[in-house]
C-alpha cells in the first residue's frame, strides 16, 4: 500500500488509474492537492474492500457465519471489484475472492447436505414416532402405560425441527388421529368396565345379602356348604369397584364370620356335653359288663333293662367312639339273652310263666267266647273263635318244645 505506483497512477489533468492485469482502467479524478494524496485517498478505498474480504474469510473459517451467506457476500465483492473505484492489488484480492468463493461453495454444500441429513432424520424421527402412536392407538391396552407414552411422544415431536411445513403438516395429523382413536378406545375400555362394575356390585349385593340372612340359621351342614357356594360364586365374578368391593367384602366375610362363630360355639358345646355322655356311657357300661348273668339271670335281666334305659337317657356321644361303646353293651345283651334261654330250658312246663300266662289267654279267650254266644252276637262269636283258635294253637306249640 505504501508503493501507491505500483496499483496505480494520476496524470497530469488529475485522472486517477488503476492498473491490472488487464491493463489500466480509470477510477476517479483528484484536483485536490498532490497525486500522490490522491493514490492515497483511493487506496484507503482499497484497504476498505481488503478489511470487508477479511472479515468475510474470518467469519467463513470460524463457522460463524453461514456458508450461503459468505458466498454471496464474496461474489459481490468480486462483482464490485470491476468497477471499484479504488487502487491497489485488485487482481491479487479477486485471487482472494476467488478461493474464498470455492470455499463458500463447499461449505455451503456441506451445510446444504448437513440440512438435508438433518430434515431427513427429522423426517424419519417423526415418522417413527407417528408409527409409534398409531400401534398404541390400534394395540395397546396398557392404558396408563399407553397414555404417559403418548405425552412423551408429543414432547419430543415439539424438539424436532426441520422438516419441511407441508410434510410435517401431513404427519401431525396422523399423529392426532391417532392419539384421538386412542383416547376413544380408552374411554370406550372404562365406560364398559364402569358397567361391568356396577352389575358385579350388583352381583355381589346379593350374595351379601343371602349371607346374611344366613347368620341366624342353625342347619349347621346346609348353611355351610350354601355359605361356601357363595364365597365360590363371589370369586368368580367380576371385580366391582374398589371401594364398593371392599364395602361388600367386609360386609360378606362379616356374615360368613358370624355363622361359623355361632357354629362353632354351639359344636364346642355339644362335643364337651357329648364328651360328658361318653364318660357317663363309660361307667354304664363297666356295670353292665360287670353283672354275673349266671348266678341269677332273671336278674341279670333287670339290671341290664335298667343300664339299657339310664344308656338311651346319657344322650349322644361323640361318632367315633359310640360303634365301639354298642358293640360292648350288645355283647352284654347277648350274654343276658343266652343266659335267659339256657333257664328257660331248664324251668318245669308247669312252673314256666310263660306256658302259665298263655293258658291264662285261652281261658280268657275261651270266656269271651262264652259271652258273645250268650249275648247271640254271630259277628263277636266269629271273632271270638278264630282268636280262641290261634291262641291254643300257640300253647299247643309252646307246651310241645318245652
Amino acid at each position: 500500500m505504501s508503493d501507491w505506483t505500483a496499483f496505480g497512477r494520476v496524470d497530469a489533468d488529475g485522472t486517477v488509474y488503476v492498473k491490472t492485469a488487464e491493463g489500466e482502467r480509470v477510477v476517479g479524478s483528484w484536483q485536490a492537492g498532490p497525486p500522490e494524496e490522491g493514490l492515497a485517498h483511493f487506496a484507503r478505498r482499497f484497504a476498505d474492500k481488503v478489511t470487508e474480504v477479511n472479515l468475510v474469510e474470518a467469519r467463513l473459517n470460524s463457522g460463524a457465519a453461514d456458508a450461503a451467506h459468505s458466498l454471496a457476500s464474496v461474489r459481490r465483492l468480486r462483482a464490485e471489484l470491476a468497477e471499484a473505484h479504488v487502487v491497489g492489488d485488485i487482481d491479487g484480492l479477486c485471487a482472494r475472492l476467488d478461493k474464498l468463493s470455492s470455499l463458500a461453495e463447499q461449505k455451503a454444500g456441506e451445510a446444504r447436505a448437513a440440512r438435508e441429513a438433518a430434515r431427513a432424520e427429522a423426517l424419519t424421527r417423526k415418522t417413527t414416532l407417528v408409527e409409534e402412536a398409531e400401534k398404541l392407538a390400534a394395540e395397546s391396552t396398557g392404558w396408563k402405560t399407553a397414555g404417559d407414552r403418548l405425552k412423551e411422544i408429543l414432547d419430543e415431536w415439539k424438539t424436532i425441527r426441520g422438516v419441511d411445513k407441508k410434510t410435517d403438516g401431513e404427519l401431525w395429523k396422523r399423529f392426532a388421529a391417532a392419539r384421538d382413536s386412542f383416547t376413544r378406545r380408552r374411554g370406550a375400555h372404562f365406560a364398559t368396565l364402569d358397567a361391568q362394575r356396577k352389575q358385579a356390585q350388583g352381583a355381589k349385593e346379593s350374595l351379601v345379602v343371602e349371607a346374611e340372612t344366613l347368620t341366624e340359621s342353625t342347619d349347621w351342614a346346609s348353611t355351610a356348604a350354601r355359605l361356601k357356594d357363595l364365597m365360590a360364586q363371589w370369586k368368580a365374578a367380576p371385580r366391582a369397584s374398589k371401594e364398593a368391593e371392599q364395602r361388600l367384602w367386609e360386609r360378606f366375610r362379616a356374615a360368613q364370620d358370624a355363622f361359623f362363630t355361632r357354629r362353632s360355639e354351639v359344636f364346642s358345646a355339644r362335643d364337651a356335653e357329648q364328651r360328658g355322655n361318653l364318660d357317663r356311657k363309660h361307667a354304664l357300661l363297666s356295670e353292665a359288663e360287670a353283672i354275673d348273668v349266671d348266678a341269677d339271670p332273671r336278674a341279670a335281666q333287670a339290671k341290664l333293662r335298667e343300664i339299657q334305659g339310664q344308656w338311651h337317657d346319657a344322650g349322644r356321644v361323640p361318632r367315633e367312639s359310640a360303634t365301639g361303646l354298642d358293640r360292648r353293651l350288645r355283647t352284654v345283651e347277648e350274654r343276658v339273652r343266652q343266659a335267659m334261654e339256657s333257664a328257660w330250658r331248664r324251668t318245669e312246663p308247669s312252673a314256666n310263666p310263660l306256658l302259665a300266662q298263655m293258658r291264662e289267654q285261652v281261658a280268657e279267650a275261651e270266656a269271651r267266647l262264652n259271652r258273645a254266644r250268650a249275648a247271640g252276637d254271630a259277628k263277636r262269636i266269629r271273632e271270638a273263635e278264630q282268636a280262641l283258635a290261634s291262641k291254643r294253637q300257640f300253647l299247643q306249640l309252646a307246651e310241645q318244645t318245652s
